[in-house]
């Protein structure tokens, strides 16, 4: 059954969703007019930071309505040549997609940034300096990390899919015959998988002892075993979304304080039980990409979708950094 919203709706396939999302929820605009959005993560100090891939920069939107840029050359520090052919097609863009991606904070407050351009993992200190904490693996550069989280205990888990080269794999830039998924422990960059097509959103179950990761080529989520030293073992399909028949691919993942697990896939923002079970899907105006909480109490869902910033109250807070 759909739910009529203010600029959207929510399709509610089990009853067990309005535990999650309240009946008299509804979707909120904040702001739009932009490329396209991605990496949404909310600031204790009381706003939210998200990344405009084609325009090359992150944005700071606060409670009062008002955005501003926040860094600038986001993900890409070079000379940008326009315009450059994207395999990817939309039609309000010219641009490659060069900017950040992912975004999130260490267990210190500071950015840990995705980056495209760049081919690399940064973080933003305080002082400003930008510290590369990955760019190469084995010698070779990485594709163009995408999405990233941090553990509990610190280390950094990324994906590095080939979204950000103009030709994707077949990109005469891409020096690495695989798309992985990597963890940064202090100094170290470890190989944890180069099984998948597209890895691109991940996120942990609230007891860490498994990460989901969507692979938005097979248009599935796996769920891998977490061990004690960090790695990743016995993945299997947690949910497929290849059959849907509607147009779309796993993108950003996150994880509610319940284990309850978002998905932005076909149709919209995808809420799934612990167990796999498909309970509603959350649906702007536009196909959002990603997704993260926010405010106080971390029930405040805020969604990036191709040209805007939304958001939506629910009932369970969701887990962040």
């Amino acid at each position: 059954m759909a739910q009529a919203q203010d600029g959207g709706e929510v399709l509610r396939t089990s009853a067990a969703v309005d535990q999650i999302i309240p009946r008299s929820a509804r979707i909120e605009k904040l702001a739009d007019g932009f490329g396209f959005l991605e990496g949404p993560i909310w600031v204790h100090s009381g706003y939210l930071l998200f990344s405009d891939i084609p325009r090359n920069v992150i944005l700071k939107w606060k409670p009062d309505g008002k955005v501003s840029v926040f860094l600038s050359k986001s993900g890409f520090a070079g000379k940008v040549v326009r315009p450059i052919p994207r395999v990817i097609p939309m039609d309000h863009l010219t641009d490659y997609l060069i900017g950040s991606n992912g975004l999130t904070l260490d267990h210190e407050g500071r950015l840990i940034i995705c980056e495209h351009g760049n081919r690399r993992v940064e973080r933003l200190e305080r002082d400003g300096r930008r510290i590369i904490l990955a760019d190469r693996f084995e010698g070779k550069r990485l594709n163009s990390p995408n999405d990233i989280v941090v553990k509990s205990d610190g280390s950094i888990y990324f994906t590095d899919p080939p979204y950000g080269l103009p030709k994707m794999d077949q990109d005469p830039q891409k020096e690495l015959p695989f798309n992985g998924v990597y963890r940064i422990a202090g100094e170290k960059l470890e190989l944890l998988t180069r099984d998948m097509s597209a890895p691109n959103g991940l996120a942990f179950t609230p007891d860490e002892k498994y990460l989901y990761i969507d692979d938005s080529v097979k248009k599935n989520i796996l769920r891998y075993e977490v061990q004690p030293n960090g790695t990743l073992a016995n993945a299997r399909v947690f949910l497929d979304m290849s059959k849907t028949g509607i147009e779309g691919v796993p993108d950003g993942l996150k994880v509610d304080t319940r284990g309850n697990v978002y998905c932005a896939g076909p149709d919209g923002i995808w809420v799934i039980s612990p167990e796999g079970t498909k309970l509603g899907v959350i649906k702007p105006p536009e196909v959002p990409a990603n997704m993260n909480w926010g405010d106080d109490d971390a029930k405040t869902l805020y969604m990036t979708a191709r040209t805007g910033l939304y958001s939506i109250r629910l009932n369970i807070p969701g887990i962040r950094p």
